[in-house]
């Protein structure tokens, strides 16, 4: 090997997994190492994010997936090329040839030249309306050409395919179509019960699923008009994207004579040096331990491994854990260990819950003390975890499902990620382990999740890790004998519930004062929004007054939900789901005159979608005019009462649930709280309001009323738990006031409270002695606190409609009432529905 100090290196391939290389090069080279490095790029632009390349479509630009500039080249004395690919390759001279004719001598040489797509030898691919979905130009052409089509379909049912056949959904297509040869989605990832959940979630988007299908042929003239099944059956479209796998990009490497795999890869050891011991492969391209390793993560690794080869070090890349996580659509879909082991070589304990599209799966040893693997489907929270319990063996405790259910006692199940050996891997895509962590907290005092990204890069990749990152940070301290506070962040020492009783205490009532008399700097996107829902949770005055508008959420500010498109939702307040036919007329009448989409949601309201900026005040004032107020869909507050219609009408209604529904939600209407609530009143325990899933719940009985708390639904549910039984009305409403206030005061940010019980010490005993038994005695200040807030309610569409100051504020630009000309409208299902052209 040349003399490790003065090196010269050339990178053939600029994206992830080529620009990491760089990147842990400079960061372990020593202050006396010469080391020029050259990297050739084959696109027009440097390292972006392709992994989340899906994210283009829902509004990200190229800037925003970019890795570094070209700046940050230039900065550390890298020499980049371009949209110019190397061609030639003189191993006998350690040359590379661009095709621009560039020549540059290397000592060393890494091949980072990835994947491609894979195109099947289907006859017609080659038509218009055919594309492949790989870089941001195939995005580019795919959003050009869907502007005049109408029915699409992908080849492929793993995850980009997926992705692709959602993304020609978001641009405006009738009918977006998923064809896949194997008998199930993701077939590689998870299990046929699994792969049944995640269909239906995909066809409740509106997603069309051909399993088993062999595609023969692409028919049409020189554009594409329908694909032909081995089946005989054909499916008509007018655009085509190819997500059918991948192929490395291995062309090169046969040209140079290098040693190549005959189904493609460069054939690696384990330093990942090729068959000429100047030459590294890393990345999809490389075949090392037989396989491609398709995953950003093992890429990551073999950079590291070869950097660290290049500066002195010595490391081994060794079979890498496949075990993966995905945020597909919006769903989560991990698998981890052996994910399709069958009995009886383990058990195996499933969860499924249609209703939320959620399925789990964990393979145990059939002595009930390992995990083996598992799978997860709309809920991979527990992922992280559940795969270092598999990794490193860590025994399980008595009841396995609640590795996947919880332990319903408080605390999470296992023993937590301070149980974990210091070489657990943590971060898989930085390969940082527990170990490097503790070392961190400990010996270099980096204590926050920002110093640990910055020093050692843990959580700056799929950002999957940072939960267990926080354990370790804080397990760490403890371990150390630090007292640790749950601080909001670096311009305030205090926890949000010391932070909330200080602000109440001194009377404070804007940002600015509450910055100046505790905080320090100028405050983040962190202390802003928190310190703007402690002021309403204290005060309940106007958000938008005096200095609180900056320090909104978006959507807050706006008193309406921002969606995707750039226009907005609005959503009045329908209190227990009942409306007079004169109301309903109104909201039809908005509707028409301002082309609004509408939708009746799950809580039992009338969502109007499409509004435009400037149009908002106008809006609010019809439906105020109409008797209408703010439902704050926008807001960390109570969204919906859902009822049945009760004893009015129902036959098995023991009491009138309509009316305490209207009742429950016009007291709390308005209440700003660390996070959403959702409550619900059912009329009979046959709980057709659904109120065993909600934050707070009532269920009639023949004495009184029933009530629930720390419900949750969404991606993790959990039932409510009983807090108190047969009482009446007013103490159920006086036991509602106490449960919400306490939960006001004592909450972390942005902690519903299914996961704010689930922290609480003591669980839910404790909480019952605190709002029934008053173990405390603080009931009669939580009723009065929660009180105070009803008495000063006021309705915020009303407040701007009759402020003029306010309603400025509500224009897409400041010089000109004229609209967003970006944002235009499309049919869909007989509404028109917005959509933003590039």
């Amino acid at each position: 090997m040349k003399h490790i100090s003065d090196i010269r290196i050339v990178v053939i391939g600029n994206g992830m997994v080529g620009f990491k290389f760089c990147e842990k090069l400079l960061a372990k080279r020593q202050a006396s190492q010469q080391i020029s490095i050259t990297v050739f790029g084959e696109e027009p632009r440097v390292a972006y994010d392709r992994v989340h390349l899906s994210e283009y479509f829902a509004g990200k630009t190229a800037d925003d997936l970019t890795l570094a500039s070209e700046d940050w080249y230039a900065d550390n004395g890298i020499k980049i090329y371009l949209s110019d690919p190397v061609v030639d390759i003189d191993r006998e001279h350690k040359l590379v040839r661009s095709h621009h004719g560039i020549v540059v001598q290397y000592d060393y040489l890494i091949m980072a030249t990835g994947s491609g797509a894979f195109v099947p030898t289907i006859p017609g691919v080659e038509k218009d309306g055919v594309f492949v979905y790989r870089t941001i130009e195939d995005l580019e052409l795919i959003q050009s050409y869907a502007r005049k089509a109408k029915k699409g379909a992908v080849i492929g049912g793993g995850l980009l395919g997926l992705e692709a056949a959602k993304a020609l959904l978001d641009l405006g297509l009738e009918e977006a179509h998923v064809v896949e040869f194997a008998t199930r989605l993701m077939p590689r990832q998870i299990d046929e019960a699994g792969s049944r959940m995640l269909q239906s979630q995909l066809e409740s988007l509106g997603l069309h699923i051909h399993l088993s299908k062999n595609t023969q042929e692409i028919k049409g003239g020189d554009c594409i008009e329908g694909m032909q099944f081995a089946d005989q059956s054909f499916l008509e479209v007018d655009m085509l994207v190819i997500s059918a796998g991948i192929r490395p990009r291995d062309e090169l490497a046969k040209i140079a004579g290098l040693e190549t795999h005959p189904r493609g890869g460069i054939i690696v050891d384990n330093q990942l040096q090729t068959s000429d011991p100047s030459i590294f492969a890393i990345g999809e391209c490389a075949l090392a331990h037989h396989m491609i390793y398709g995953l950003i993560a093992p890429g990551y690794e073999m950079a590291d491994v070869v950097a660290a080869k290049l500066t002195g070090g010595e490391k081994e890349f060794l079979p890498f854990d496949m075990s993966t996580k995905l945020k597909l659509i919006d769903t989560d879909v991990a698998s981890f260990g052996d994910p399709f082991i069958e009995e009886p070589a383990c058990t195996t304990v499933r969860y499924e819950n249609k209703a939320k599209g959620i399925y789990k799966r964990i393979n145990v040893s059939p002595d009930g003390k390992t995990l083996l693997g598992g799978i997860l489907v709309g809920d991979a929270e527990q992922y992280n975890m559940l795969l270092q319990t598999c990794k490193n063996k860590t025994i399980l405790p008595p009841d396995s499902e609640d590795l996947i259910l919880g332990s319903r006692g408080g605390e999470e199940a296992g023993a937590g990620v301070m149980s974990f050996p210091d070489d657990a891997l943590i971060c898989s895509c930085e390969a940082v382990t527990k170990g490097m962590l503790c070392h961190e907290v400990s010996e270099k005092g980096n204590h926050t999740i920002d110093t640990i990204k910055k020093s050692c890069k843990a959580g700056t990749g799929c950002g999957g890790c940072i939960p267990m990152v926080k354990d370790i940070i804080t397990g760490t301290l403890k371990q150390n004998g630090v007292y640790v506070r749950n601080v909001v962040c670096e311009h305030f020492d205090y926890s949000r519930q010391e932070l909330l009783d200080l602000v109440k205490m001194n009377g404070l009532k804007t940002y600015g004062n509450v910055l100046d008399t505790f905080g320090k700097g100028d405050g983040c996107e962190t202390c802003k929004p928190l310190v703007a829902s402690l002021l309403a949770s204290l005060w309940n005055e106007s958000i938008l007054q005096k200095d609180r508008a900056p320090i909104q959420d978006s959507n807050d500010r706006y008193l309406a939900n921002i969606q995707k498109g750039g226009t907005y939702s609005v959503v009045p307040r329908i209190p227990g789901g009942e409306v007079t036919p004169e109301k309903l007329i109104v909201i039809g009448q908005v509707a028409q005159r301002y082309g609004l989409y509408t939708k009746i949601t799950g809580g039992q309201r009338i969502d109007l979608f499409g509004a435009h900026l400037g149009d908002l005040p106008e809006i609010w004032e019809a439906l105020i005019n109409a008797g209408f107020e703010s439902g704050h869909a926008y807001g960390k507050s109570l969204r919906t009462v859902k009822s049945c219609v009760g004893s009015t009408w129902c036959r098995f209604g023991v009491q009138d649930s309509v009316s305490f529904a209207i009742e429950v939600e016009n007291r709390y209407k308005g209440l700003r709280s660390p996070h959403k609530l959702k409550s619900a009143v059912s009329g009979c325990i046959r709980e057709c309001a659904e109120a065993q899933s909600k934050d707070f719940g009532i269920i009639a009985t023949e004495k009184g009323w029933n009530l629930y708390v720390c419900g949750n639904g969404g991606s993790k549910p959990q039932h409510a738990q009983l807090l108190a039984t047969d009482v009446d009305k007013e103490t159920c409403l006086r036991l509602i006031d106490r449960f919400l206030m306490f939960y006001i005061k004592t909450a972390d940010p942005l902690a519903r409270t299914a996961t704010w019980l689930n922290k609480m010490e003591g669980g839910m005993s404790y909480l019952k002695a605190v709002v029934v038994d008053d173990v405390l005695g603080i009931a009669a200040e939580l009723e009065s606190d929660l009180q105070q807030l009803i008495d000063v309610y006021q309705c915020e569409w009303k407040e701007v409609v009759d402020n003029p100051e306010l309603r400025k504020r509500f224009s897409h630009f400041v010089n000109t009432p004229a609209k967003d000309p970006s944002i235009q409208f499309e049919e869909m299902r007989e509404q028109k529905r917005a959509k933003e052209w590039a």
